[in-house]
């Protein structure tokens, strides 16, 4: 979860740094391109995969099934021939022996395989072991090439059998083969089984043929797609990037900025009307600066030219208060209600030229340590009489041990002021707490009050000048409505915040975060902005005279 200052900080006005991206998310995020050209290229490269898988399955299927159907064609004539060779010796009236009969019918059939030859055979017996018959098989062809299976299953059935396995040569080289065994019968000895090993050696070396180029053309294509991916996107986003370069250094006050628009395209025609766009909008910030401006130096001369009437108009009602005793009583109540207003008038003439000052950028720190627990404890001595006429307590709680900044004293003391005469007048009776927090970074100051409270969208609203949650609302202090907006500027001054939170009729919480070194920037607050009796009952209203007291 976020810490308080963030979350609320926009409801004061008060920006709040975001993270800096960093790292491999960093490129992705802030390029169009590079995100185009990646999706492009994984898309491509999903593609590419699924067909060559698809292309080398079909090679390697077609492959293999014409492999099997020549060599049961050559294995079935190879058999028959055998069985020929065996018959025909049989019947003969001069037999030959059991090891030339084998001999001979595994000569004639390798004279069927050619140079190099395109197959082995084996000639083995299948008698029962321990029984002794010739056997005869392709020179270095090894018998263990041949699956214990494949031999159960020739050996146990009248039909050619294959399996794929590994021709193993007795020089110790392999090669992957097809294996076919089909039964024979020799008269004189009996129950054989012949087997033709065919070695696929060619057709692997087609696949792996097939599979290099395969790799190298999806390759040679998915580097095709990247640049052209890369291309076409540059087209697009080049003056997208135009835009926002521009953007930016309109938003940093360069309102001179252009873009440079190239043909009649689309783009081109968002160019044009970015820069319409743009000197619209430097004509309008002219004349808005100009009434600003104008505006500004209104307020600063007004307030300059009234104080000379406005001292000569005191210095009379100072007499006439002095001297009210001698009046009649509507007279002496009328030269009090003077002297109040005289009082207001100067206030909003001060506040007038303090605002002045800071829209001109001409307002200055007069930095020095300061303790808030010391300017806090001068604030509310200061406003004991208001609490006194409002029968409000004011509550201070105990401050950690250090809550000394760099701060121009002046002007915290007047942040703290407004936020404590604030909270006594809407306070309504109730107690107002000010408690304090610290930590390595910054030291906060929270003015609570359990008055009529403020809603989520007054939270950010009081701030603004002369702004009033209720204009029916009488004003028994002769407050001028600028006091709020002047004390957030004092803050922001200090490279601080002034926040606020607020609930109807739960009343609300002033914080004040202030950095202890100019050179810190504030990241959270020691203090949450939510208070922690937020849903706690309301305290009961005062009654008292004197209001300060301490909590521990």
């Amino acid at each position: 979860m976020k810490p308080a200052a963030e979350r609320s900080a926009g409801k004061a006005g008060v920006a709040v740094p975001r993270a800096g991206t960093s790292g491999l998310l960093g490129p992705w995020r802030r390029s169009l391109q590079l995100r185009v050209v990646a999706t492009t290229l994984l898309v491509s490269l999903v593609i590419l995969t699924s067909l060559g898988f698809m292309l080398l399955n079909r090679v390697s299927d077609g492959l293999v099934t014409a492999k099997v159907r020549v060599s049961l064609v050559e294995a079935a004539a190879g058999q028959v021939e055998a069985q020929r060779i065996l018959d025909a010796a049989g019947a003969s009236t001069t037999p030959l022996s059991p090891q030339s009969l084998v001999d001979q019918v595994v000569t004639v059939l390798l004279s069927r395989s050619g140079s190099p030859p395109l197959f082995e055979v084996l000639l083995l017996s299948a008698l029962p072991t321990g029984s002794v018959a010739p056997e005869r098989g392709s020179y270095l062809v090894s018998e263990v090439s041949l699956p214990a299976d494949l031999r159960s299953s020739v050996r146990h059935g009248q039909n050619q059998q294959y399996t794929f396995t590994t021709i193993k040569y007795l020089d110790g080289t392999a090669a992957p083969g097809l294996a076919v065994g089909a039964p024979l019968t020799v008269r004189s000895i009996g129950p054989y089984e012949l087997y033709y090993l065919f070695p696929l050696t060619q057709e692997q070396e087609t696949l792996d043929l097939v599979r290099r180029t395969v790799l190298g053309t999806g390759a040679l294509l998915l580097a095709a797609v990247g640049l052209l991916a890369g291309y076409v996107t540059r087209q697009v986003v080049r003056p997208v990037r135009q835009a926002a370069e521009t953007a930016e250094r309109l938003s940093s006050g360069q309102l001179g900025e252009r873009m440079r628009p190239h043909g009649d395209d689309e783009l081109a025609r968002l160019g044009r009307s970015f820069n319409d766009m743009a000197e619209s909008l430097q004509r309008q910030i002219g004349q808005l600066e100009e009434l600003s401006r104008v505006q500004q130096q209104f307020v600063a001369d007004v307030s300059h030219e009234l104080r000379t009437p406005l001292t000569t108009v005191r210095m009379a009602a100072d007499v006439l208060f002095e001297s009210r005793s001698s009046f009649d009583a509507g007279t002496a109540r009328s030269a009090e209600l003077l002297q109040t207003q005289l009082d207001r008038f100067e206030a909003m003439l001060g506040d007038l030229l303090e605002i002045s000052r800071f829209d001109a950028g001409v307002a200055v720190l007069d930095l020095e340590p300061v303790d808030l627990r010391l300017v806090a404890s001068r604030v509310v001595e200061r406003t004991l009489p208001l609490a006194q006429r409002h029968r409000s307590m004011v509550i201070v709680a105990s401050a950690p041990s250090q809550c000394i900044v760099m701060a121009d004293p002046r002007r915290v003391e007047r942040i703290l002021r407004n936020l404590v005469v604030n909270a006594i007048e809407h306070g309504e009776g109730h107690p107002v707490r000010i408690w304090f927090g610290a930590d390595a970074d910054a030291v906060a100051v929270g003015v609570r009050d359990y008055g009529a409270g403020l809603d989520e969208a007054e939270s950010g609203l009081v701030f603004n000048r002369f702004w009033r949650g209720d204009p029916a609302r009488a004003r028994t202090t002769g407050g001028t409505g600028l006091g709020l907006s002047i004390s957030r500027e004092d803050a922001g001054l200090h490279g601080g915040w002034l926040q606020a939170w607020g609930a109807p009729g739960r009343g609300s919480h002033f914080r004040l975060t202030l950095p202890r070194d100019r050179t810190v920037v504030l990241k959270s607050s020691p203090l949450p902005l939510h208070p922690p009796d937020a849903g706690a009952a309301i305290p009961a209203a005062a009654n008292v005279e004197a209001g300060v007291a301490d909590a521990n």
